[in-house]
């Protein structure tokens, strides 16, 4: 039984016109919140797509958008004095692995400099609660499963995952210096209706209607924690409105990265059930009614060869468990795809 609820303040939703942002940004105005969303609804990805997502936000009361840019400070700053957000859910930032290879200056721009932005602002605006965006990908090199909020996580393989794990930095020095309750989101691979065109199972999708070759990574020897949006959204929903607090038992000469005596905490949210990407593409054929044509390919530079999420934490924090099986989930994006896509 879900234990979201409307929040009191208006909740300001970052990447609102993204896959992600969008449902928590629907899931939290249907709970009868005012909900700002921001976004510069970039074109890293077909914008028509982020378009028809705001087209579904906007039609629901108690919503406002800006289009605009978390780089532009002055605009971040007049979003905050106007609205006054009483919580945050930041989402907004450049994503992708392999795009951070050859577009590099993005990611410092949206992802750290847009961050500082969301902070400042948050600190003087007096926020209740930041949520932000990490990632799985910050697990990096590490190969202990499944991966916990505990574990190490200074080895990432590729920018982007540096980026994130830099912003779960700058939180906790934010939190420590102003108090400021700040919670970061470890996101395992996110999948489902109105999901990012980047992704695997869109990829797969795409490519198996159009006749076209599946190139399966890492020969087809990769696992991922594929968690279904429904499930991502009512853990966040359930967060909102519990401020991150000092943890008791945390200790100097021994310290938990997850949590710390300022109010700061680190949560997965995945599926805590990797699937290997072969059953996933069988999956999808099935639902499609085709047959993909695949070739088996070297593992990509940055990538990593499976995902794994521990969620102790978070079952804890807010009794929070998925309940969408794979099979389910793929079904439900497979519908959604055909018929956006007309098929």
């Amino acid at each position: 039984m879900s234990k979201a609820g409307k929040i009191k303040g208006p909740v300001l939703v970052t990447g609102a016109a993204g896959f992600i942002g969008f449902h928590i940004a629907r899931r939290l105005l249907e709970l009868g919140s005012e909900v700002i969303g921001f976004d510069n609804v970039n074109d890293y990805y077909d914008p028509v797509l982020k378009e028809a997502r705001l087209a579904e936000l906007t039609r629901l009361p108690g919503s406002v958008f800006v289009r605009a840019d978390l780089a532009d400070q002055a605009k971040l700053v007049e979003t905050f004095r106007k609205h006054r957000p009483t919580h945050v859910v930041h989402l907004a930032a450049q994503a992708g692995v392999r795009y951070s290879l050859t577009n590099p200056d993005v990611y410092a721009t949206a992802n750290l400099v847009g961050f500082q932005n969301i902070l400042e602002c948050c600190r003087h605006g007096g926020v209740e609660h930041l949520i932000y965006a990490s990632s799985s990908s910050v697990y990096g090199a590490n190969r202990t499963m499944p991966f916990s909020v505990s574990h190490n996580v200074d080895h990432p393989v590729s920018l982007y995952a540096a980026t994130k794990k830099a912003n779960e930095l700058m939180a906790h020095a934010y939190s420590h210096l102003f108090r400021l309750p700040m919670t970061g989101l470890r996101f395992f691979t996110v999948y489902g209706p109105w999901g990012r065109p980047d992704m695997a199972m869109f990829i797969f999708a795409r490519s198996i209607v159009a006749g076209e070759v599946v190139n399966l990574f890492n020969y087809g020897r990769m696992r991922r924690d594929f968690t279904y949006i429904d499930d991502v959204v009512e853990a966040v929903v359930r967060l909102v409105p519990q401020p991150a607090e000092p943890d008791p038992t945390w200790s100097a000469e021994s310290p938990d990265p997850a949590t710390s005596n300022a109010p700061y905490r680190i949560y997965n949210i995945g599926n805590n059930a990797p699937v290997d990407v072969r059953e996933v593409l069988h999956l999808i054929e099935e639902n499609l009614g085709r047959i993909a044509k695949v070739v088996l390919v070297a593992i990509q530079p940055g990538d990593v060869a499976a995902s794994w999420a521990d969620i102790d934490a978070l079952q804890t924090a807010v009794g929070f468990s998925p309940a969408t099986p794979i099979e389910t989930g793929i079904a439900s994006f497979i519908d959604w795809f055909k018929s956006y896509h007309r098929i």
